[in-house]
């Protein structure tokens, strides 16, 4: 019997675990295209201005940085966005 609760607790444990590390914060998911901009890409480098490339120059820096940077697709075209409505 004490097997079978330590079993069904390690299981609830388990999945209560694996479901909240997926989840998203709505704090983190609100986070606008410059904010993400401002922490990501200045954490490694300095970060060029967002009137400094045309829309398809950025298309390519987002497409090459969200893979160097690991950052995901939904932050990347929050970004993209941003960075290209400096040219507009």
């Amino acid at each position: 019997m004490k097997n079978i609760f330590i079993i069904i607790i390690s299981i609830f444990t388990l999945t209560s675990a694996l479901m909240t590390s997926c989840y998203v914060s709505s704090k983190v998911s609100a986070k606008s295209g410059a904010q993400l901009w401002g922490e990501n890409c200045n954490r490694c480098h300095n970060a060029p201005a967002p009137g400094e490339f045309n829309n398809d120059n950025w298309d390519i820096v987002i497409t090459h940085m969200q893979v160097r940077a690991n950052i995901t697709k939904t932050d990347a075209e929050k970004i993209a966005e941003f960075l290209k409505g400096a040219n507009n």
